[in-house]
Parts: C-alpha cells; sequence; structure tokens
C-alpha cells in the first residue's frame, strides 16, 4: 500500500523483455536506502516487485497486462518516472490509500498556470467517472492529487509548485497518457449497493444509509 507522496523520481536505465513482460532497471536514490528483494514498488503508480537492487539501481518484472493497462508499455530507455516505497507502519500518513492497481490511463487534456500552481484537465474513461466526486483523491502516474472540479468526461487537478518541481508531472503536455487509479472507498460502496443479499435489519439500515 501507498500513500501518493512521492519521494524521488528516477530514470528507466534498461529494459528487457522476458516470457511474463518486461524488466525495468531503474536508477535512483533515495529509495533504495533500505530497499530489498522482494519489496513492494510503486513506479509512476503501478506496484512492482523489486527483484533485484544494489547501489543504483534496482530492477522490477511488469507483466503484459500491466503493461497493455498502465503507461509502463510506453516506457523507453530514460523514461522519467514517480518512485514510492510501500507504506510503513511508522510513517505518516499523507495522502490517501494508493494500492499501485491502475484502472485505466488518462490523456492530459489541457494545462494552464495559475499563479504558482497549475491546472491540469485530464480526460477520463467513461467508467471511471462514477468513482470521482470534488474535492475527492485520485491517483495519476502515482501522484496522490485532489480533484478540483468535474467536467464532462474530464477531471482538474491543481499541482501545487512542491509537486510539479519533485514529480514527473512537470513534464507532461497535451496528448500525454497517464496512469490513473481511483479511490478505493467508491468501489467498495458500490459493491456494497450491488448487493442482493440484505436479509437483516442491520444489513438493511446499512443498504438504506449508502443509498
Amino acid at each position: 500500500m501507498f500513500t501518493g507522496i512521492i519521494e524521488e523520481t528516477g530514470e528507466i536505465s534498461k529494459i528487457n523483455s522476458v516470457s511474463s513482460g518486461k524488466q525495468f532497471t531503474v536508477k535512483a536514490n533515495k529509495v533504495l536506502s533500505d530497499l530489498k528483494i522482494e519489496d513492494s514498488i510503486s513506479v509512476s503508480g503501478v506496484c512492482l516487485t523489486v527483484v533485484a537492487c544494489d547501489s543504483d539501481n534496482f530492477q522490477a518484472v511488469a507483466v503484459q497486462e500491466t503493461l497493455d493497462t498502465s503507461i509502463l508499455g510506453k516506457f523507453r530507455h530514460g523514461t522519467e518516472v514517480n518512485l514510492e516505497r510501500a507504506l510503513s507502519s511508522r510513517d505518516r500518513f499523507g495522502g490517501h490509500f494508493v494500492y499501485g492497481h491502475v484502472d485505466s490511463t488518462g490523456e492530459i487534456f489541457s494545462l494552464k498556470d495559475r499563479g504558482d500552481n497549475r491546472v491540469i484537465e485530464i480526460t477520463i474513461p467513461a467508467d471511471l467517472e462514477k468513482y470521482m466526486i470534488k474535492k475527492g483523491s485520485v491517483a495519476v502516474d502515482g501522484i496522490s492529487l485532489t480533484i478540483a472540479d468535474i467536467i464532462d468526461d474530464r477531471i482538474a487537478v491543481s499541482i501545487i509548485p512542491y509537486t510539479l518541481q519533485n514529480t514527473t508531472i512537470i513534464h507532461t503536455k497535451r496528448g500525454d497518457r497517464v496512469n490513473i487509479e481511483t479511490d478505493i472507498v467508491g468501489k467498495y460502496i458500490e459493491k456494497f449497493l450491488r448487493r442482493e443479499d440484505y436479509d437483516t435489519d442491520k444489513d438493511t439500515k446499512l443498504l438504506n444509509f449508502l443509498k
């Protein structure tokens, strides 16, 4: 589990094809301090398992399904990526619960600077809009962001200067694709509402409350 608070940006230094998909070698710094084989790490919002690491790089494998449903399939040598280690029980919890299970990709529709902030509109798949609300949370390339507005098939997010300077989002431009993970809370509520076996007073009250 992650928080969407990016620790640093890394760089794809090597890509190898393997039987299950692709193995990425990522050049990094801060996240390597205590990284171990079998640890989970978020790479631009995708939870991957570390299969090897040394003092300068770590390696992780993305299976074909992950490559097909995220922007990882478009990664090239030199691609900059957002990195976050899995949440520790000793850490303060910022951002929101991010699982690293990307729902789909979105497309950058527009970018506008408003003072020191940058407002980015992202076109999202129609089936994800129901999980998004104004002032709710969304992970974009692994970054925990607050939804400022929803316009038709787009969401607007406002990026503060610190996030701009310390994540890959500063390099995004119109037409770029980004990983999108919606807030898990909405998915649980949807499942509750779809259940048909509420046969106790307690369950009925819960269903009515959720509705």
